[in-house]
């Protein structure tokens, strides 16, 4: 009896205290969602929440994985396209649909969470700098396969097209977040993609 009072489950759901979590990282960015902010989105108070995620750090850490699977999971999938080509426009196309979701802050929320970010904020800022350094790495190394399988010309630079493709993405998001529509977005990354190197 003592035992099932000591493991008693929580009276919240955590994947719906995540979300919610989430939303307010990615409307107010790291610096801008406050305790208060996230504990009354969260419908939780600061020592559940502490209890079941740990700091804000931890949090923002565990909702950075949330939107690693959920809307930012196209910079994961677009690297097992079949072409090189097709491996940028799943990439760029993602990101003009996860900074542009009804219902979701406008832009993609790695750039909004990184932006304004102060001396408080120079953790997350640090680990969101790793985060779209390992993205560029994928496409980097997608790219490197795609030259040795003829899919890129031999003096294509791998590195300079991924760093070209994640430079797009943020503008896309940047512009989002202005109030682009992703008509107008979707415009851009048709242009993006005109000169693509043959192969």
């Amino acid at each position: 009896m003592e035992q099932m009072k000591r493991g008693r489950p929580r009276s919240f759901d955590s994947d719906a205290a995540l979300e919610k979590a989430l939303a307010v990282f990615w409307e107010h960015g790291y610096e801008g969602a406050s305790l208060a902010l996230l504990t009354d989105a969260m419908g939780i108070s600061r020592k559940s929440m502490y209890a079941a995620f740990g700091n804000k750090e931890d949090l923002f850490l565990k909702v950075l994985q949330l939107y690693e699977k959920g809307p930012g999971s196209y910079a994961r999938e677009s690297v097992a396209a079949s072409t090189a080509r097709e491996v940028a426009r799943a990439y760029l196309d993602g990101a003009v649909r996860a900074g542009t979701q009804p219902g979701r802050p406008s832009g993609c929320f790695g750039v909004r969470a990184a932006l304004a970010v102060g001396v408080t904020g120079e953790t997350a800022q640090g680990i969101l700098t790793t985060w779209r350094a390992r993205t560029r790495s994928d496409l980097r190394d997608r790219f490197r396969r795609a030259m040795a399988e003829g899919d890129l010309p031999a003096d294509a630079d791998p590195d300079l097209i991924a760093r070209y493709l994640t430079a797009v993405a943020d503008g896309v998001s940047v512009e989002a977040a202005g109030g682009a529509s992703a008509h107008e977005l979707q415009r851009v990354v048709d242009a993006a993609l005109l000169h693509w190197p043959p192969s």
